[in-house]
C-alpha cells in the first residue's frame, strides 16, 4: 500500500516503469478523444468540480485511462471526497500513474499522470482515508469505467 512517502519519493527521485509505453502525435490523441478528454489529458486541463456523474457512482468496476486503457483504478478503492471529483485511496498496481511536482497556479501539489501515455490525470494529496492517507483526485473525463466481468 503506497502512502505520502512513497509518492514524495517517486516524484523526486524515480517513477515506477510501467509495463509497456503507448506514444502518439498531438494529432492522432485529437483523433481518438472528445474534446474535453483532450484538453484535460494531453493539455493538463482540470473540469469543472461535480460536473460529472462519476463522483456519485459507486458501482464495482474499474477504472482505465480513457486515452491508452491502462487499468488505474479499482471502484473498491473509490470514497466521496466531497471536492467534487473522482477520488481513490490507492492506485490499480503501483506502476500504472508517474508522479510530478506541480507548483502551477502558486501552489505546490503533487500531479499525477499516465505512467503509460502520459495523460494528465489529476492530483494526488495526503488527506484522504486511513490507512494509507492518500486522495487521488482525478478528472472524470480522463477515466473510462469497465465492468468487472464475474466468471
Amino acid at each position: 500500500m503506497l502512502n505520502w512517502n512513497d509518492i514524495l519519493n517517486f516524484a523526486d527521485k524515480k517513477n515506477p516503469e510501467p509495463d509497456r509505453r503507448v506514444e502518439k502525435t498531438e494529432k492522432e490523441w485529437r483523433s481518438i478523444l472528445m474534446p474535453e478528454q483532450f484538453q484535460i489529458t494531453r493539455q493538463k486541463g482540470t473540469e469543472r468540480p461535480f460536473s460529472s456523474d462519476v463522483c456519485s457512482r459507486f458501482e464495482p468496476g474499474r477504472y482505465e485511462c480513457v486515452c491508452c486503457g491502462t487499468l488505474l483504478f479499482d471502484a473498491d478503492e473509490k470514497f466521496e471526497s466531497g471536492t467534487g471529483w473522482p477520488s481513490f485511496t490507492q492506485p490499480f498496481r503501483e506502476n500504472v500513474i508517474a508522479y510530478i511536482r506541480d507548483q502551477s497556479f502558486g501552489m505546490s501539489r503533487i500531479e499525477t499522470i499516465c505512467n503509460t501515455c502520459d495523460a494528465h490525470l489529476g492530483h494526488v494529496f495526503p488527506d484522504g482515508p486511513e490507512p494509507g492517507g492518500l486522495r487521488y483526485c482525478m478528472n472524470a473525463a480522463a477515466l473510462k469505467k469497465v465492468e468487472v466481468v464475474q466468471v
